[in-house]
């Protein structure tokens, strides 16, 4: 469908989601690091990141990193804690948030890559979700 507005007003939602289940210690050249989410050719907005663990895990810092370059370079940017957790049956665990809002949303240039890591591995990982809008 043909766009119907023009920039800064947002064309098309979008969800990014990645698995974590490496760790990542290294800040400069992250190794670890999963693509969440690249904006689409207009840039775009992302209204919210949040993170559930999809088993029983310990304490560990999620962290969030830009590219402007296709992933070549990552730029830290952000980190949060997760909170440990027991996975049971009885209990659902808490959602991670990265603190970005409607009221507060981070802007992403033309093509520019969202990533995300963890500190500590998890085998069964960590899931990563982003709203986000493009122009």
């Amino acid at each position: 469908m043909a766009k119907t507005y023009t920039a800064p007003f947002a064309q098309a939602k979008d969800t990014g989601t990645a698995i974590l289940t490496a760790a990542n210690n290294n800040y400069t050249a992250p190794t670890a690091a999963v693509l969440l989410h690249a904006a689409g050719a207009e840039g775009g907005l992302v209204r919210r990141i949040t993170a559930v663990p999809r088993a029983t895990v310990t304490a560990t810092q999620l962290q969030l990193y830009r590219s402007t370059d296709g992933g070549t370079t990552m730029h830290f940017v952000k980190a949060v804690v997760m909170s440990a957790y027991t996975m049971a049956n009885t209990t659902a665990p808490s959602q991670t948030d990265f603190g970005i809002s409607f009221a507060e949303p981070l802007s992403l240039e033309p093509n520019e890559r969202l990533y995300v890591a963890a500190a500590v591995a998890l085998a069964a990982g960590i899931a990563v979700t982003a709203e986000t809008e493009n122009f």
